[in-house]
Order: structure tokens, then C-alpha cells, then sequence
């Protein structure tokens, strides 16, 4: 069943952010079988406490075991460390079937 990856990042320096961590983590996801479904800024807060003008990130993954190989690899930890101070993330996981095709 796949899974889908949903951040929400409040950025402080979008440029080091996009040129260090988005390309480092891009290559990860693609290396480790996800692809990204939504990259974007400018998220409208509807009700909540966290993610009002954020950029949203959406990856699909095969299944969860796929997007937790990504998560917890050597790899990635290395990349996260280009993201510290320069953006507020919160990440979720869930495990899905499609609904559409």
C-alpha cells in the first residue's frame, strides 16, 4: 500500500534552504523510491496552530517501509543537518490506498 510523506516547513532562509537541504533531500527521495506529488509555498492556515504561509512538501512513497528506510538512513540524517536553523518542520506518514488514478 503506498504511503505519503507530509511536511510542513516554515522557512527562514528559502535560498540556503532550496540549494543545500532540497537538493540533497531530492536526490534522497528519488534514490530511495519516492517521488514528490507537491512542492510549494505559501500555505493558507484554515484551522490549526502551525503551517500559516509554510511550504508543503508531499512524496509518495511504494510503501511505509520504503519511506522509513529514506527517513532513518545515514543519508539523510546528513542532509537534515542543512536544514537546522534555517527552517521549523513538522513531518507526518501515513499509509493509504490510492483513490484516484
Amino acid at each position: 500500500m503506498p504511503a505519503y510523506m507530509i511536511v510542513t516547513a516554515k522557512i527562514k532562509d528559502r535560498d540556503a534552504f532550496i540549494s543545500g537541504y532540497g537538493a540533497a533531500a531530492g536526490a534522497l527521495v528519488e534514490k530511495f523510491g519516492g517521488k514528490y506529488v507537491l512542492r510549494g509555498p505559501g500555505a493558507q492556515l484554515l484551522e490549526g496552530d502551525f503551517g500559516d504561509g509554510a511550504s508543503m512538501v508531499i512524496s509518495e512513497w511504494p510503501d511505509k517501509d520504503a519511506a522509513i528506510a529514506f527517513w532513518n538512513s545515514p543519508e539523510y540524517a546528513e542532509a537534515k543537518k542543512l536544514r537546522e536553523d534555517i527552517a521549523d518542520v513538522q513531518v507526518l506518514l501515513i499509509e493509504s490506498p490510492k483513490i484516484n488514478d
